[in-house]
């Protein structure tokens, strides 16, 4: 995959991810591809430009076509070539972007985004409340995933705890950092909750079950680090 397949895959799937990312999130977007044309001919600035595309791109459902790609890389241990764009096919790309019209969705693209966050708060979770100790003081420094439901308020997912001790586990708190959890919340729950074909099942399911490497191993394959 090299850095024009990867500008490809961003231009058809523009509806999908500008449905699903919110105004904030699509501005720091739109500023990580503007970046993959500033980076000349530094290899490594280049490889940090894809990755924060990459990171930028969490968000989107899993059953969106370019995340399954960029995930079917990660698995594969693979990252797109950092390799320098085509001048064009990227001002192309960052013109699209420019002239998104955010009032007006793709019902579509914006239903399925809907749907994803529904699946998620379906997830066992519990309120501000229920925390304790360092977690129950300051959740987001804790490394803890806060999702927002309209009728309940903040929630935590189960899986994030110990369910002897009430403690957040402490991989669960590395990965969720990894995962950029406090900027991107929706995109780290997902990827703890969706079905992962490098682990063979859902990573919240496999918290104690597994080698905490293992787990962080895929984190980190899927945002790019290590």
């Amino acid at each position: 995959m090299t850095t024009n397949d990867l500008m490809e895959l961003l231009r058809r799937h523009l509806p999908e991810i500008r449905a699903s990312l919110t105004a904030t999130q699509f501005a720091r977007f739109q500023d990580s591809v503007r970046r993959l044309g500033e980076v000349g001919d530094d290899g490594r600035a280049m490889r940090l430009a894809l990755r924060e595309v990459r990171l930028c791109l969490l968000p989107l459902p899993r059953e969106n076509e370019l995340r399954r790609r960029l995930d079917q890389f990660r698995s594969a241990g693979a990252a797109p070539a950092a390799v320098l764009p085509d001048p064009d096919q990227l001002d192309e790309l960052i013109r699209l972007l420019e002239s998104v019209d955010w009032p007006t969705l793709d019902p579509a693209s914006a239903e399925l985004a809907r749907g994803v966050r529904r699946r998620l708060l379906t997830a066992p979770a519990r309120g501000p409340e229920e925390l304790t100790g360092a977690a129950a003081q300051d959740p987001a420094r804790a490394g803890l995933i806060r999702l927002t439901d309209p009728e309940l308020g903040d929630r935590y997912p189960d899986f994030q705890f110990d369910p002897d001790t009430g403690e957040p586990h402490p991989v669960v708190q590395r990965i969720n950092r990894l995962l950029l959890s406090d900027q991107d919340p929706w995109g780290a729950a997902d990827w703890w909750l969706a079905g992962n074909s490098w682990l063979r099942d859902t990573p919240a399911a496999l918290v104690g079950r597994v080698p905490d490497a293992l787990l962080t191993e895929a984190a980190a394959a899927l945002v790019g680090d290590g």
